[in-house]
């Protein structure tokens, strides 16, 4: 990997560190996002954001639970079938081949970006009601490991539109991802070998670089712009790579 590759990595994970200290989501949407559209392959994009998320996850997960923002009860279903389902998502973008779900990935990916917009329109995006947290915790998992990013927006959103406390919410999706990410990146270590280092180094170099800028940004810019700003982004390098993949 020549230099100019891993500084490219390093930008990544310091924009993606930027928006998710100061918004709370979309770390792994937007590594994955460009990432891809670089031309690394979905598998392996994956596998290296989660690598790399296993550090900042831990570290976000422990300051929560010190904090006293984690529901127990719900942390434990969530951490539980979260991991099940990211363990299955591994295994299905890495054993279907890159060319054939590279179109999917683009369009899930745009997705996320279309929940990032209107959760910056409307904080409080649906009103359905999620009865079982372990479904939701399966299919995030799931839709994580294949997207390279999502569990935030789609788990957190859900358990706060069912009524939960946001704070406690966000805390305890954040300790659950830990333990997807350590499932997801087990799995993929399993299935493609070594398959991350310098690019997941390069995501954590830049994640580190940007974390002190983020907490000092947060509160200084209208967190609507942001939130908007930041899924438009995520909407139109997701159409390149859409594009990209079929054209």
């Amino acid at each position: 990997m020549s230099d100019d590759v891993f500084f490219w990595f390093i930008l990544i994970g310091f924009a993606a560190q930027i928006v998710d200290g100061t918004m709370g989501m979309a770390y792994g949407v937007i590594s994955n996002s460009a990432m891809i559209a670089i031309g690394m392959p979905p598998a392996h994009a994956s596998a290296n954001v989660h690598a790399a998320e296993m550090f900042t996850t831990a570290a976000s997960g422990v300051s929560h639970a010190l904090a006293k923002n984690v529901d127990w009860s719900v942390f434990w279903r969530l951490a539980v079938f979260g991991s099940i389902g990211a363990i299955a998502g591994a295994l299905i973008v890495s054993l279907v081949h890159t060319e054939l779900i590279r179109p999917f990935i683009a369009a899930y990916l745009f997705c996320m970006g279309i929940v990032v917009i209107v959760k910056g329109l409307r904080p409080v995006s649906s009103h359905v009601q999620i009865k079982r947290v372990g479904v939701l915790g399966l299919c995030g998992g799931m839709a994580d490991t294949i997207g390279g990013g999502g569990w935030g927006p789609v788990v957190a959103s859900s358990l706060i539109a069912k009524g939960g406390d946001p704070g406690k919410m966000v805390g305890t999706v954040n300790l659950a991802e830990f333990f997807v990410t350590v499932a997801a990146s087990i799995s993929f270590l399993a299935v493609l070998g070594p398959s991350f280092g310098k690019a997941a180094l390069g995501l954590l170099v830049g994640g580190v670089i940007a974390a002190p800028i983020a907490a000092w940004a947060v509160g200084r810019f209208p967190k609507k712009w942001l939130t908007l700003g930041v899924g438009c982004a995520i909407c139109l390098i997701s159409l390149y790579n859409l594009h990209r993949s079929i054209f």
